[in-house]
């Protein structure tokens, strides 16, 4: 019995796509497919309007509810802006990431961690810097307790959070995940030096993430003196550093972003750093804005897609999500494609305007379905 049918959708790139869905997984993909009634429990007919693509992943979010500084609900920031999977980045650490956990199971979105190095996460804004609360022991019984939970580990190194420790919470992040978990990636938060960019990158390996990359900040990848990328920055991006946006409420800078395009640098991977404040504030809002963004700049549709789909799948190594294929998990995101004008506005203030973005209407998870009111 086929429990979903989802008949006459499009993918991005205009070509017809049917999916069947069985027991919370994709059972076939085809342009057309035939089903006797009586074999099927539900369809969805989306008439040749709407675009489908595999669920949207936002790979860096803000959702464990019982924190200050940065928290939000995983399905305020999950699939009610059409993301099926969110990748908490780093709010919790080994002390309280149990606690998280067993909120997220709860959630109807797809929720995973990245652990921060620091015991506690962000309790306060300067979590590292006290070098005591990296505790190496913690941080392996949170991973043998909740390894299906926690899929990487997050170091924030800008001057607010490490206080006099410069880049040595860095150097043992790093020792901790060469010594035992070589799979799990760590994502980096830049910032203001210190430590110096260059610094911080020359330490991370192949696989590694630099979010908020593309930060309007004097110790980003831009050189504004000269109004090109800083020669380091593309060093480090060719040797196979994984580029994030991480838009956040002080991270995204149209000019940065600009000038790295016309260069021919494109963040890998697409996310928000959203939380409560700057969903509701701005300057974020929601995953569709941030996308409009990105569109903006001059990446195309298809490869914004990918770059919420595919990519974090696979930098994350989360299997079954990511694509459309047979056996995959039923994560799915319906949208439509809306011509209108609207004012986009990055991290500083400046303004573009925007005559297309990516209105979701649906999200399924698991085979499960959720309308969406954005």
């Amino acid at each position: 019995m086929i429990d979903l049918l989802i008949k006459n959708a499009k993918t991005i790139d205009g070509k017809r796509i049917e999916i069947a869905v069985q027991s919370g997984k994709i059972h076939e993909v085809g342009a057309t497919m035939t089903y006797d009634a009586a074999d099927v429990s539900e369809e969805l007919d989306l008439g040749g309007d709407s675009y489908i693509s595999a669920g949207w992943i936002d790979g860096h979010v803000h959702c464990f509810e019982k924190m200050d500084l940065y928290y939000d609900y995983p399905d305020k920031v999950g699939i009610d802006s059409g993301v099926t999977t969110v990748i908490d980045a780093g709010t919790t650490g080994a002390e309280n990431v149990g606690e998280f956990h067993d909120l997220a199971k709860a959630a109807k979105t797809n929720v995973f961690a990245l652990l921060n190095i620091s015991k506690w996460g962000i309790v306060e804004q300067d979590e590292l810097a006290d070098l005591s609360k990296i505790q190496r022991d913690l941080i392996e019984e949170a991973l043998a307790k909740y390894g299906d939970f926690i899929i990487g580990f997050k170091a924030r190194m800008s001057k607010t959070v490490i206080g006099d420790n410069g880049i040595i919470p860095l150097e043992m992040a790093k020792d901790i995940q060469a010594q035992h978990f070589k799979e799990l990636p760590l994502m980096v938060h830049i910032g203001s030096a210190p430590p110096v960019l260059e610094e911080t990158l020359s330490l991370l390996t192949a696989g590694d993430i630099v979010t908020h990359c593309f930060n309007g900040k004097d110790n980003g990848i831009l050189d504004r003196s000269r109004g090109q990328i800083k020669a380091f920055a593309w060093e480090h991006y060719r040797r196979g550093l994984v580029f994030d946006i991480g838009h956040g409420t002080a991270s995204f800078d149209f000019d940065v972003t600009e000038t790295a395009f016309s260069e021919g640098m494109k963040a890998h991977m697409i996310s928000t750093d959203i939380y409560s404040r700057n969903r509701l504030d701005g300057p974020v809002f929601n995953f569709p804005t941030t996308l409009a963004k990105l569109h903006v700049v001059g990446y195309s549709w298809s490869e914004i897609i990918e770059k919420v789909t595919l990519v974090p799948a696979e930098v994350f190594k989360l299997e079954g999500k990511g694509q459309l294929v047979a056996g995959y998990d039923a994560d799915v995101t319906i949208f439509d494609r809306v011509e209108s004008t609207q004012t986009l506005v990055d991290s500083q203030g400046n303004e573009r305007q925007a005559n297309e973005w990516l209105q979701p209407v649906k999200a399924i998870v698991g085979g499960k379905q959720y309308d969406i009111n954005l």
